[in-house]
């Protein structure tokens, strides 16, 4: 599969750089077990290898370890005007486990095979990873100093929390994020081919919100064999089944709107609420995405109850995955009430949303960037259904985007590739988004 990026006649020292730089990160397995007992110090590695390759063109980095192991990395660069406010990039450097006897290629050995590089990490996120330790040195090495000061941010854990990365870093080390108003990193920026050719570049100005819930239902104990008008685990099955087929209405936020505006520009139609989910299958892959972000959602992922076959149990469990839109936190509760009805508890666990705008200067330079390597790409914001390090940094006032700029080919499903088996990304598409990020951070 050949990516439609077309590549400059002979890559840039950054754009060579980039793909070194990913490939090794790859090669360090900085797995994320989620078990303190099995995750191993390769955080630690990719943030002391990210620190010395920072220090090779005189940059200097802040390296800080929460716990044995959990590596993070900050550069700050200067910029020329005191009164703007910083701007970061960010990128986590943990991934998720990879069954090795699932995967075509090793998983952590950074192969390139037929244009595109393989590996656990290679679309989250190690990709701008290793894009934004290029642009740091190119800036370096061309000692160019920019507007405003750009925060270089490489963090752990964020596939589990983020507690010893972000979280730990805005709360225990807020010194390293003053002066900063916005945030790049993921999920955003790949390309999307429409069915008329077009190409877009979906833009995350905007994520949801956890919203779990801990479903217990309690009834009448008693033995298998006899007739049982209050039995927990009917009650609680109900519940789940009533809960797991509903349909949330569609909520209009300022990111959905600007969406449809957007897609309907490209496509020269007009998009009707009553048939959206119909109209978005027309996206191809990118419409689950798209229609997760449209409502708020309830999914039943564990269930629990019983003890002994022949007893029928006074309680049993479900847990309910939740995710909400920004500002719907209270109508999401209530409705949630009402769905599972009486004689079930609820014990509610909430995360945080994040909204920042769809329009504004740093909106325009994003799109100016892609279109400056793609004159016919267009970028459309939309929402983000699940969550990234963006919300700990919205939580000290700063507006995360998520915008890892990547041309593919259009049937190239990127976003399928998260956590999948044979993740990988096409080569060019490294060097396009080393291109857009290198035209960014020097307008900006």
């Amino acid at each position: 599969m050949q990516s439609q990026a077309i590549p400059s006649a002979s890559p840039s020292e950054t754009e060579t750089e980039a793909i070194l730089f990913v490939r090794d990160l790859i090669r360090i397995r900085s797995v994320n077990t989620g078990d303190p007992r099995t995750i191993g110090d390769g955080e630690a590695v990719a943030a002391a290898y990210i620190r010395d390759r920072l220090s090779e063109v005189g940059l200097a980095s802040t390296y800080i370890e929460p716990a044995p192991g959990r590596g993070n990395v900050v550069c700050r660069i200067k910029g020329s005007d005191n009164d703007q406010p910083a701007l970061i990039l960010h990128a986590h450097l943990d991934v998720v486990p990879a069954d090795e006897t699932e995967w075509s290629v090793p998983p952590f050995a950074g192969e390139i095979k037929d244009g595109m590089l393989y590996g656990r990490g290679a679309v989250d996120m190690k990709n701008m990873a290793g894009l934004m330790v290029a642009l740091a040195r190119s800036l370096a090495r061309d000692r160019f100093i920019p507007k405003r000061d750009i925060i270089f941010m490489w963090f752990s854990d964020e596939e589990n929390g983020s507690v010893y990365g972000s979280q730990w870093l805005t709360e225990k080390e807020r010194h390293l994020f003053d002066g900063a108003s916005e945030a790049i990193s993921e999920v955003g920026g790949f390309s999307i081919t429409l069915p008329n050719g077009k190409r877009a570049y979906p833009l995350a100005t905007a994520e949801k919100g956890v919203a779990r819930m801990k479903l217990t239902a309690r009834g009448t104990a008693g033995h298998g064999a006899l007739i049982n008008g209050d039995n927990a685990l009917t009650r609680l099955a109900a519940a789940v089944e009533r809960i797991g087929t509903h349909k949330f209405p569609i909520h209009r936020t300022p990111h959905l709107n600007a969406l449809i505006e957007g897609l309907e520009k490209l496509l020269g139609k007009k998009f009707d609420d009553e048939r959206l989910d119909e109209q978005l299958d027309e996206l191809g892959f990118f419409s689950s995405t798209i229609r997760a972000s449209l409502r708020n959602t309830a999914n039943p992922t564990m269930l629990n109850g019983g003890y002994k076959r022949n007893v029928i149990p006074s309680t049993a469990e479900a847990v309910i995955d939740g995710r909400v839109l920004p500002g719907t936190k209270d109508e999401f509760v209530k409705q949630v009430t009402e769905i599972v009805g009486p004689g079930t508890d609820i014990e509610w666990t909430f995360g945080w949303t994040t909204e920042s705008p769809v329009e504004g200067p740093l909106m325009d330079k994003m799109r100016a960037a892609i279109e400056a390597e793609d004159p016919e790409g267009t970028v459309i914001p939309y929402l983000l259904p699940g969550g990234t390090d963006n919300k700990l940094l919205s939580k000290i006032g700063i507006n995360g985007y998520g915008f890892v700029p990547m041309k593919v080919p259009a049937d190239f499903d990127l976003w399928g590739l998260f956590h999948a088996v044979d993740e990988c990304i096409p080569v060019d598409a490294l060097t396009f988004g080393a291109r857009v990020l290198g035209r960014l951070l020097r307008d900006s």
